[in-house]
């Protein structure tokens, strides 16, 4: 079994025996010892205490002890599942088993019923969710995002929601919050599936990679034209509870334009989206991405089968992770969050600069009075600034040179601009999270993260 699969065998191998799932922690110290990480590694990437980690970790082997009936441990976790999973293909030989994408034999039979639940007509007739996650990264630890989690949640399994797009700056965490999501509602689907975008792949490349997982056949059988595929999909959606996880999405985004238009080669995933979008079905599509396409600005609604939840940085999860780090004046790790936003992967990158060149000493870090970037946390950003429009550059070179937040009106006197192209600008920047604003008596104020200002002031845009 590959990392993947081993997360969902041993998880749903607790359900069926307790009705309970495996929780975030237990979940990263699960696939950590498979990989062959130490407690104090998980711990680093968990953000929390070696001990801590230990506690839950004695306790997890001993439930899958009791799961497994055999003495489950860190040395022979490995060995543990590998027999189980063997036993359970030769005893339901004859028997539709599946796992991760493959299906080893007929009939599919419920899970057993832990002793303190009642059986139910969902427990006995609930379809076996089949999964296409071939495309997806390893699941990674997840920043505290308990919130995030609930409002997706609520969103697609409660409200039904057609499309949740999830946005935000890299290095916020939206991949790692989109699989552990995974993992929470995977059980009302029928089909979950991720595509990764990456490599802005033809949308008639994406159709038939899903329309191949979802009816199970070959290319040849499909339909040829992008709108037959289009509608062969909307028609599965309709009849069937399917979950498509679009990571990347802002790789079919133009660069050099404003925020959300397509490359031209992509232009027809807007087709796809809106179908998507506006049309009534029983289905749900996940958007990862740094902006948000043009159609989902125009659909998104709290009432809307669309939805975005715009990811913003984290605080008390931050504080765990420079303990483990043993950084030192925890009296100054607030200034430290604040000043990169709680982006974890920002703090992350900085806190190990904190610990080589200060022996972690935070106060005297920031005793210069300035952002250091390096060339790792440069190297994230970089991407994202070089897709601005002329206009954005223009107005983030501005706004870099402000040392406080500025009005509408000194923005259109110094940066020469008519309120049309500046408003154009202002809000693009703020689709891509790359502006702040505040109010003060009445008005609106417009500044930038300071990482990006820093990063403006280092690397002209223009």
């Amino acid at each position: 079994m590959d990392v993947k699969e081993v997360l969902r065998f041993a998880d749903e191998m607790v359900f069926a025996k307790t009705g309970e799932h495996l929780d975030d922690l237990q979940k990263a110290i699960l696939l950590g010892v498979w990989e062959g990480q130490k407690y104090s590694q998980i711990a680093e990437t968990s953000y929390c205490s070696e001990g801590h980690v230990r506690n839950i970790a004695s306790k997890l082997w001993k439930r899958l002890s009791n799961v497994l009936d055999e003495e489950v441990t860190q040395s022979n976790l490995r060995s543990a599942l590998e027999r189980r999973q063997l036993f359970i293909i030769s005893e339901n030989s004859g028997n539709d088993f599946f796992i991760g994408n493959v299906n080893v034999c007929k009939d599919t039979q419920p899970p057993e019923i832990p002793k303190d639940r009642s059986p139910s007509t969902s427990d006995t007739s609930k379809p076996q969710t089949r999964l296409d996650l071939a495309d997806a990264p390893h699941i990674s630890s997840l920043c505290d995002r308990t919130s995030e989690l609930a409002t997706l949640e609520k969103s697609i399994v409660q409200d039904k929601c057609n499309i949740a797009a999830i946005l935000g700056i890299s290095g916020l965490g939206k991949t790692a919050l989109s699989l552990h999501l995974i993992q929470k509602i995977k059980h009302n689907f029928e089909y979950v599936i991720w595509r990764s975008l990456r490599h802005s792949p033809p949308l008639e490349t994406t159709l038939k990679n899903l329309l191949k997982f979802l009816l199970n056949k070959p290319e040849i059988e499909l339909p040829t034209s992008i709108p037959e595929r289009i509608s062969l999909l909307m028609e599965y959606l309709g009849k069937n509870r399917c979950l498509i996880i679009l990571d990347d999405v802002q790789t079919i985004l133009s660069s050099g334009q404003l925020a959300g238009k397509y490359r031209p080669e992509c232009e027809n995933y807007s087709i796809l989206f809106r179908q998507i979008g506006e049309t009534t079905h029983n289905s749900c599509l996940i958007l990862n991405s740094w902006e948000p396409p043009r159609e989902i600005t125009a659909l998104k609604g709290e009432n809307s089968p669309v939805r975005t939840l715009q990811l913003k940085g984290i605080s008390a999860t931050a504080t765990e992770f420079f303990r483990q780090k043993s950084l030192l004046n925890p009296d100054k790790w607030e200034n430290l969050i604040n000043a990169y936003r709680g982006n974890p992967l920002w703090l992350k990158i900085v806190a190990a600069t904190i610990q080589e060149i200060f022996r972690g000493r935070v106060a005297e870090f920031l005793k210069y009075d300035m952002l250091f970037l390096g060339e790792e946390l440069a190297a994230t950003l970089h991407p994202q600034i070089n897709r601005l429009s002329e206009l954005e550059k223009k107005l983030i070179s501005q706004l870099s040179r402000e040392a406080n937040p500025v009005s509408i009106e000194q923005l259109l006197q110094d940066a020469e601009l008519s309120p049309s192209e500046l408003f154009d600008g202002l809000q693009s920047l703020g689709r891509r999270s790359l502006v702040e604003t505040e109010e003060e008596e009445n008005e609106t104020l417009f500044n930038l993260c300071p990482v990006v200002r820093q990063y403006v002031i280092l690397n002209p845009v223009n």
